[in-house]
């Protein structure tokens, strides 16, 4: 007999606890990309003056690549804390920790100030930053998945990817105003502290509501009905336990992260290394196609709620290999329908809005958050810190390498749907171990 859970509706908490998760989502991946937006200008400020713009380049790249190393040591840290103590706490700590390292940066002095200090504590904080932001987005899943009743996961947890897109949408517009309304020599000298001070007070504002957020009834029932030693050895639980769903965690994220990496995020650079298209309709294309993501990650959620995961994935994996060849080809011959083939490939993208769902019941709540911080943060170390270095370099010898690299990761989301269509249905989300 299914739990009264299973078929229930949501409630007005429900809702507003989703509402909570996707506005602290979408701040949070403002925060993170600040870095990749004020490249340039945060190494002009925080490194020597250099004349060759390729290496501040490069200065800004990795400065935005350290906080994806810094991720899996922040999510396997939390995450166990999350496991042992309580998803409430670790959600707490995340967002103070990101609001507080957002108001140091915007408070920091720079190389022309302070020297070799300057770039050192800016490097410190990214860090701590990173470690912070490593922990929060699996949280943001499992914070959705085990609040909600069970037939609402897939759909709630697609919300939370598409308030992610909400934040990259946000960063365009927020840095188009930006770099619009000030000259590169008052961004230099005082406006790149502006988006960390904003970020910081976007920050703060979702704990206003703390004291409506409560903790994951699955974890109050675990922490309730079983021994001290299920709880307090996630590790050992979880390499002994769950090492094939770390595996597949770990392709779940590499899908996931390559697809965002590249397609929201990265795309418009790596295009513009071998095409020339008129940069203001341009840029409104990058802005449709992210629109389009968001509606595709809202579509592709509520129908794995409905169909087979591995069937939905199969073909939506195919239909994006298709649509970024065809993307490619398109710009090739002129790209005279921009908006139409961004917006069709961003929607194709949204097949990362299911991931999140699949990707929860992997693991057993005793060692859910540590499990999936672990996988998800490795890979997306891994995405984040080679793929942009990566693809910039072989863009420049061959112009469809985006294209390649894609269909090579919509391959893979093939295999791990066939994979899925032929497992047994999984167990229920509040399995224990």
């Amino acid at each position: 007999m299914p739990s009264r859970s299973q078929y229930a509706l949501m409630s007005s908490n429900d809702k507003n606890m989703v509402m909570f998760v996707c506005f602290s989502s979408a701040v949070a991946f403002f925060d993170f990309l600040i870095y990749l937006y004020m490249a340039d200008i945060v190494s002009s400020t925080f490194f020597p003056a250099n004349i060759d713009p390729h290496v501040t380049k490069l200065q800004g790249l990795g400065l935005f690549a350290v906080g994806y190393l810094a991720r899996p040591l922040g999510g396997i840290i939390f995450g166990r804390y999350g496991d042992i103590k309580g998803r409430k706490p670790v959600l707490l700590i995340s967002m103070l920790v990101t609001a507080i390292s957002m108001l140091a940066m915007a408070c920091l002095p720079t190389y022309a100030q302070w020297g070799l200090v300057a770039p050192i504590l800016f490097i410190i904080l990214r860090l701590i930053q990173g470690m912070a932001f490593g922990v929060y987005v699996p949280l943001a899943w499992i914070f959705v998945a085990e609040h909600v009743p069970r037939q609402y996961l897939s759909i709630s947890c697609s919300y939370v990817t598409a308030s992610f897109f909400i934040g990259v949408l946000f960063s365009n517009a927020f840095f188009v105003w930006l770099t619009g309304s000030m000259t590169p020599e008052q961004l230099v000298t005082y406006g790149w502290r502006v988006p960390f001070i904003v970020a910081a007070v976007l920050s703060f504002l979702p704990l206003l509501a703390w004291r409506f957020v409560h903790e994951s009834p699955f974890f109050i029932e675990l922490r309730d009905v079983k021994p001290d030693k299920y709880t307090n050895q996630p590790f050992t639980l979880l390499f002994k336990h769950c090492r094939q769903s770390i595996f597949i965690g770990l392709m779940l994220t590499l899908i996931l992260a390559s697809i965002t990496t590249v397609i929201a995020l990265l795309l418009p650079d790596l295009i513009e290394l071998r095409f020339t298209l008129d940069s203001d309709l341009f840029g409104f294309s990058h802005s449709l196609g992210i629109v389009f993501m968001i509606f595709g990650c809202i579509f592709y959620g509520l129908l794995s709620n409905y169909q087979n995961f591995g069937k939905i994935l199969v073909i939506g994996s195919i239909l994006l290999i298709s649509q970024i060849f065809a993307f490619y080809y398109h710009l090739q011959a002129g790209g005279d329908y921009i908006l139409i083939m961004y917006a069709l490939l961003g929607f194709f993208a949204g097949i990362v809005g299911m991931v999140p769902a699949i990707f929860v019941m992997l693991f057993p709540t005793n060692v859910r958050l540590t499990g999936m911080a672990l996988s998800y943060n490795v890979m997306y170390g891994i995405v984040g810190g080679l793929v942009p270095f990566g693809l910039s370099y072989a863009t420049m010898f061959v112009s469809f390498s985006p294209a390649l690299y894609i269909a090579f990761i919509g391959f893979i989301g093939v295999i791990i749907g066939l994979y899925f269509y032929h497992l047994p249905e999984f167990k229920k989300i509040n399995t224990i171990i």
